[in-house]
């Protein structure tokens, strides 16, 4: 069982949901991830998505574009993320980390070598936004075999054959888009939500993750009502980009500690 699953495992034995905040790697400085890592988790994070910066981020909007500018500013590699992700392990030996990014830092290390090192260097899983999953069973294979989860997104336009396909390719959860557009691209809609969540648990056993919109503690709640986890990036993001470094960690343990309290009502 990987850490995903454990994780998993024990939260739905309590009956708990998951909370699982993004932050991207090297914002606002690489000095500061680690410790806004080991913040999160202190503040109720479940599993945490670590985003590895990318020049042509297409599936998010302006923060978390944003963020990825600043990051790359200050020379953050893939390298240097599992070097983040290496460094946090050393002290936290349980919480899920998952990378999240897309396809071309990848390919350009090679996609075995990453798969390797994401191993050493302690990931849990892993999210490459841009890699269709009907193209993905050998890499989906060697990441699981290595005890990485590959995960994949799901949207409200997907057909019946794309769940069928992610949920052939996918493990450790299934990450739902509640927006059709990026991150942070408008209010979510939590009816629409929960009509389609449904239709993805009658096509599997596999955890579902909501994410893209949710921004509070009332909103997390609502969907934590049909969802298994709750994703939230952009708002982190927010305040850490209005905070600056000194008080980055503090606002975004300030801003989860209530989403995680609303998630325990």
């Amino acid at each position: 069982m990987s850490r995903i699953q454990a994780k998993f495992a024990a939260l739905g034995a309590s009956r708990r949901k998951a909370l699982i905040p993004y932050i991207t790697a090297g914002d606002p400085d690489p000095v500061l991830t680690v410790k806004l890592m080991h913040g999160l988790v202190q503040a109720g994070a479940d599993i945490l998505e670590l985003g590895v910066p990318f020049s042509d981020p297409m599936a998010d909007g302006p923060v978390v574009q944003r963020s990825s500018e600043r990051a790359l500013a200050k020379g953050v590699s893939l390298r240097d993320v599992l070097g983040m992700v290496r460094e946090f392990r050393a002290t936290d030996r349980e919480t899920p980390v998952v990378l999240m990014g897309y396809a071309n830092p990848i390919e350009a290390m090679g996609t075995a070598r990453f798969i390797e090192a994401a191993k050493e260097a302690g990931a849990d899983g892993v999210i490459v936004v841009d890699y269709p999953p009907e193209e993905c069973a050998q890499f989906s294979e060697q990441a699981r075999k290595a005890g990485i989860d590959p995960i994949f997104l799901l949207a409200p336009t997907s057909t019946e054959s794309r769940i069928q396909e992610v949920v052939r390719v996918g493990s450790g959860y299934l990450y739902y888009v509640s927006l059709k557009g990026v991150t942070g691209a408008g209010n979510i809609d939590l009816d629409d939500v929960a009509a389609h969540i449904p239709r993805i648990r009658a096509a599997t056993g596999l955890p579902i993750g909501v994410g893209f919109g949710i921004r509070d503690a009332e909103s997390a709640r609502r969907v934590a009502r049909s969802a298994d986890a709750v994703v939230i990036g952009s708002r982190i993001i927010q305040e850490i980009e209005a905070a600056g470094p000194e008080q980055a960690v503090a606002r975004v343990q300030a801003l989860l500690r209530p989403i995680r309290a609303a998630l325990d009502a």
